[in-house]
């Protein structure tokens, strides 16, 4: 057996019964609810995690529309075609500067404010440290082949214009442009010259021209220098100070009040607008051998500087393009920030072969770490949504196609997304949750436990010594063992407690009966031992006194055998067994006929011999010579007459018969009243059998199924037979005898 609760109380060993799956129904329910309760809570995490998948795979999809769009958006947008043009040479450096080839033809250079509107919505200006910008880009002209324009700021102090007719660039603001292309150096110095203010503009600041003359090194103009014919730049300067807020003015507009800073501390900011000619490009124009190409292979490796420099000799200049910090005009790469981890983009012009195929990826986020198991879970789980096949239940990758028309040409943009990262992000969040799984699975098992240990294996222990006290106090199995079980240490305060207790009590009170039973059965025994040693001393001497002849002999050998049963040493049926029936020859008629004349004397009232058929008698007329004992028969007649008068209805009469034939002959004793069951018409004559009726016997009598087990003995032992049958109105009980000559 199993330690119980108490390590030092073990059950004793005795024979009990193997419990069924019945007995242990509540703990099995018990710990089904709790086993019911962990698969829920599991199943509810998974149906969650299943339905998360599904909301975050709508999400994704709706984001990589959202994506395309904006990408497309940026694209059609000027910056975005101006990124996508340079892409070749964006990527190269930032200084010296290259041109870029714009998404217009041209720029409206002569009007300060469309060519900064047109640089700052192509997003080709490069920003210096020092708040200054440049954008260095390419136009096309049907009659001039290209220009390349300058378009930009600076900040400087109060300009100084060329005088009139002066030789000496340097005494004037001025500007200095270097081109290298196709392996010539093209300079060009251009000094401002002042225009009047007029209208709206006066007092907003000053703007003039810069005549550009092609630059030969020297201090001076040489005397026959004159402007270059295609050259043209504007320059513009705001009347605000840099460190001013607005609406205060420099010396420029104020003169006179002594707050206002000296000019030389008065940075304004300056426009500049450039459109330098190119010779190249117009040889190209014209050139009939090799046909014009636009725009140009060669423009990535265009070079251009730009240098503002202040009257004098001065350095270093106001502004150098080449001047380290320059950030980078605008370029594909912040595209691909608009796309999602994982996405990829793939542009390529119409007609161009897959070499020239642009990717763009979106930016590769560090993955918070996930459980591979968790992993292969999301990607088991099915799917039920848009996009999804329906045989495979898994997302298919997400793809998209538009068309870009730029001022080069057509570009096909193709987009392609990346279904993993939904599994991955959400793979990370679930392993986070998965921790508070864990706490409530801890939680449930922890719970489990201590109804296991607190409640369940006490009921267990209790169920067993409750079964082994049921089984042995049943009969048959109640013995000297049966007080070594012992319940009473399970004893408490508490509902099983209390039920132990009970079960200690109930066990206490069986063990005291049980021992006053013992006690009074050894005194019956002992009582029975004596009454049955003083009837076998007379028996004995009877014994002696009637011979085996005599008649009273049997009587007094079956006292012997029934003092035997009380001793304990026979059974009844051995008693029965062991007595001795003589053989006798006797008239069945006659003796019938003297048992229903007599019946009165032994109490059994209206008793009828009717005769019967007696064909084929021999000796004396009306005989009937059977092989039978006068006095056995009369027992077994009187058993079966006592056992008809208890159930026979009152008033009714018990009715004798007798039929004979050449070899036997039968008597027959019948009553009234109610039947016997079929299935018992045989057993009544075994010991201890009798058939139950309703109501009870007459008499009241108890029967012990003891008299039809002598008839039957009786008859055996006189060679004959006894059998009962029921008739319409009762019972009948036939007697068969073998005839004698």
């Amino acid at each position: 057996m199993k330690r119980l609760l108490n390590p030092k109380l073990e059950l004793p060993r005795l024979e009990v019964p193997r419990l069924g799956l019945a007995a242990f129904r509540q703990r099995i329910l018990l710990r089904g609810v709790f086993v019911l309760l962990a698969v829920a809570t599991v199943a509810l995490s998974v149906v969650v995690l299943k339905d998360e998948k599904e909301r975050a795979w709508q999400a994704y999809q709706h984001g990589f529309v959202r994506s395309q769009a904006e990408v497309m958006a940026r694209l059609r947008h000027p910056s975005g075609r101006l990124a996508l043009l340079n892409a070749g040479h964006l990527g190269q450096g930032v200084t010296p500067l290259a041109p870029l080839l714009l998404p217009y033809a041209a720029i409206d250079f002569d009007d300060p404010q469309k060519s900064q509107q047109a640089v700052e919505m192509a997003g080709c200006s490069v920003q210096y440290p020092d708040g200054a910008s440049l954008c260095a880009a390419i136009g096309n002209n049907p009659y001039a082949g290209g220009f390349i324009y300058l378009v930009g700021s600076f900040f400087a102090g109060e300009l100084t214009p060329r005088e009139r007719g002066s030789r000496e660039p340097a005494q004037a603001h001025r500007a200095r442009i270097t081109l290298d292309m196709r392996g010539s150096t093209y300079r060009w110095i251009a000094p401002y010259e002042a225009m009047p203010q007029q209208g709206s503009r006066a007092g907003n600041g000053e703007h003039g021209r810069l005549t550009g003359f092609v630059d030969n090194g020297t201090p001076q103009l040489e005397a026959r220098a004159r402007p270059v014919r295609d050259f043209r730049g504007w320059l513009w300067q705001n009347g605000h100070c840099r460190d001013l807020p607005p609406g205060v003015q420099g010396n420029a507009g104020n003169a006179g009040n002594d707050k206002t800073p000296p000019a030389a501390d008065c940075l304004r900011r300056t426009h500049y607008s450039i459109r330098l000619p190119v010779e190249l490009f117009r040889e190209a124009l014209f050139r009939r051998d090799v046909r014009p190409v636009w725009p140009p292979e060669d423009l990535g490796s265009m070079r251009v500087r730009v240098e503002m420099l202040a009257p004098g000799d001065t350095e270093p200049p106001l502004f150098d393009s080449n001047a380290p910090g320059a950030q980078l005009a605008a370029s594909l790469n912040d595209i691909s920030r608009s796309l999602l981890p994982g996405e990829r983009v793939q542009i390529r012009k119409v007609g161009a072969d897959e070499a020239s195929t642009i990717t763009l990826k979106g930016v590769d986020v560090q993955a918070a770490p996930s459980a591979p198991w968790l992993l292969r879970l999301i990607s088991w789980l099915p799917l039920h949504a848009a996009g999804v096949s329906a045989a495979t239940m898994t997302p298919a990758v997400p793809t998209g196609q538009d068309i870009l028309d730029t001022p080069t040409g057509n570009y096909t943009v193709s987009f392609t997304g990346h279904p993993r990262d939904v599994e991955q992000g959400l793979a990370a969040v679930a392993t986070r949750l998965s921790w508070y799984l864990g706490a409530m699975l801890a939680a449930i098992a922890l719970a489990w436990l201590i109804v296991e240990l607190g409640l369940i294996r006490r009921v267990t222990a209790l169920t067993r010594r409750a079964a082994a006290v049921s089984y042995n106090v049943q009969d048959g199995h109640v013995g000297p063992r049966l007080g070594d079980l012992e319940v009473s240490d399970l004893r408490g305060s508490d509902e099983l407690g209390i039920l132990a207790g009970g079960l200690a009590d109930l066990l206490q009170r069986v063990k005291d009966d049980l021992q006053r039973e013992q006690l009074r059965a050894q005194q019956e025994r002992d009582m029975w031992h004596a009454v049955g040693h003083e009837i076998m001393s007379p028996l004995q001497s009877l014994m002696v006194l009637y011979g085996p002849d005599d008649p009273g002999h049997r009587y007094v050998q079956r006292m012997q055998q029934a003092v035997h049963v009380l001793y304990g040493t026979a059974s009844p049926a051995e008693a029965l067994q062991a007595a001795t029936v003589p053989e006798g020859r006797l008239d069945l008629d006659a003796f019938l006929s003297h048992v229903a004349a007599n019946a009165h004397y032994a109490g059994i009232a209206d008793v009828v011999y009717e005769g019967g058929n007696k064909s084929g008698s021999a000796g004396a007329a009306g005989a009937v010579i059977v092989r039978a004992d006068e006095f056995a028969l009369e027992d077994v007649v009187t058993h079966i007459l006592r056992n008809a008068d208890s159930y026979r209805p009152a008033g009714t009469a018990i009715t004798l018969s007798l039929s004979a034939s050449e070899s036997t002959a039968s008597a027959t004793l019948h009553n009234q009243g109610a039947t016997i069951a079929e299935d018992l018409l045989e057993r009544i004559f075994e010991l201890g059998v009798s058939a139950p009726q309703e109501p009870s016997a007459a008499s009241g009598a108890e029967h012990r199924g003891q008299g039809l087990f002598v008839a039957r003995t009786y008859m055996a032992k006189m060679g004959g037979t006894i059998r009962a049958h029921n008739t319409r109105d009762g019972v009948a009980f036939t007697l068969t005898f073998q005839r004698l000559g």
